[in-house]
């Protein structure tokens, strides 16, 4: 037999039978996990008056009443929505919330104007998540009064399903309230303080030319890469080698240049390409960043930002690294090949009209 003609024979098989995993897995993803009808509703912590625990607590959860979520699309009546995706995290949301309410308490008493909400997204855990949630919103209800948990809320939205760390942060931005839109783990490992600094790079005035062709930022994203000496990220030696291999093959199969970290959890959007980019996400994995990024680079979001944040490696990863690898590698080949062929698109229901500016 012909070697050369076998081995061609081999090589289109293979192409066949990978492009049809492609249009498999693109029909798949594309599908999304739907909505469920308990996901339109959340309950309104402020309608119980809040509890410090004990016999209170009870009463509080009796009074409490659900109210519907609005939507990414109305217009913005906070200042900032923080949306934390969470699995399984009853070890350590407690920490982080702490920590996140303290910052956001503190910068209300600087900034009185200032308004917030945390959205805490519960991905379908399996353990008391939904509950530390729920009572972590009814206490700090009770130290702030009405008007500050007014100013200051907390609604937890539970899945009916597992979707994934994406799904569950896509959910979340797709009922967000503010002007502005973050993304945190609910690990603690990346501090609410340097909120700021991701706030004023997209303040930067935008320079003219070079690769945001003078447009202002609408995205800045928190960075462990070592950026400058100033980068204060602490992580295991193991997790660095992992990093620094996924963001090369990133940057060579998914096209998503210029940011050198892609998976730090602590992302800031504007609410306008907020409704251009969630509605459109696919990805409910891990490497739903990587297309959030992706995406941003076709809809004329100007330059994403990198910030370099303080970080250090929180136990408790729900990430498994050599099956994850494999799905994150898989998507980004999912990224490229569906929005190359059209398979996917964004949605085009926040696009800027054509007679206007971007």
């Amino acid at each position: 037999m012909n070697l050369p003609l076998l081995l061609f024979a081999l090589a289109s098989l293979a192409l066949v039978i990978v492009f049809a995993y492609l249009v498999s897995e693109a029909k798949r993803q594309g599908a999304r996990t739907p909505d469920h009808p308990q996901e339109a509703t959340f309950v309104d912590l402020d309608s119980g008056g809040g509890s410090d625990g004990g016999a209170a607590a009870a009463a509080a959860a009796a009074a409490e009443k659900l109210r519907a979520f609005g939507s990414i699309f109305d217009e913005p009546s906070l200042d900032i929505s923080f949306v934390v995706p969470m699995y399984n995290e009853e070890e350590r949301l407690p920490i982080m919330m702490e920590e996140a309410l303290a910052y956001a308490v503190a910068r209300r008493e600087a900034q009185p104007a200032w308004t917030c909400e945390f959205v805490l997204v519960d991905d379908g855990s399996k353990d008391t998540t939904v509950a530390l949630a729920t009572e972590i919103g009814r206490r700090h209800r009770a130290a702030v009064g009405a008007a500050g948990f007014a100013a200051c809320s907390v609604r937890v939205l539970r899945l009916a399903v597992n979707h994934g760390k994406g799904g569950a942060v896509r959910k979340g931005m797709l009922r967000a309230r503010g002007a502005l839109l973050l993304m945190v783990d609910a690990d603690g490992a990346t501090k609410f303080a340097d909120l700021e600094q991701l706030e004023a790079s997209l303040e930067q005035q935008p320079q003219g030319g070079g690769g945001g062709g003078g447009l202002r930022s609408q995205i800045a994203v928190g960075s462990r890469a070592h950026l400058a000496e100033t980068s204060k990220a602490s992580r295991s030696l193991f997790r660095t080698v992992l990093m620094h291999g996924f963001h090369l093959f990133v940057g060579l199969i998914s096209g998503v240049k210029g940011v050198e970290d892609t998976q730090c959890g602590f992302k800031l959007f504007t609410r306008r390409v907020g409704r251009r980019l969630f509605p459109s996400q696919h990805i409910e994995r891990w490497a739903f960043d990587v297309e959030l990024l992706f995406l941003a680079s076709r809809c004329g979001a100007g330059p994403v930002r990198e910030v370099a944040v303080n970080w250090s490696e929180i136990d408790g990863s729900k990430l498994d690294v050599v099956s994850d690898s494999i799905k994150m590698a898989r998507d980004l080949l999912l990224i490229r090949f569906c929005y190359l062929t059209t398979l996917w698109a964004l949605d085009e229901r926040a696009a800027p009209s054509k007679s206007k500016s971007d």
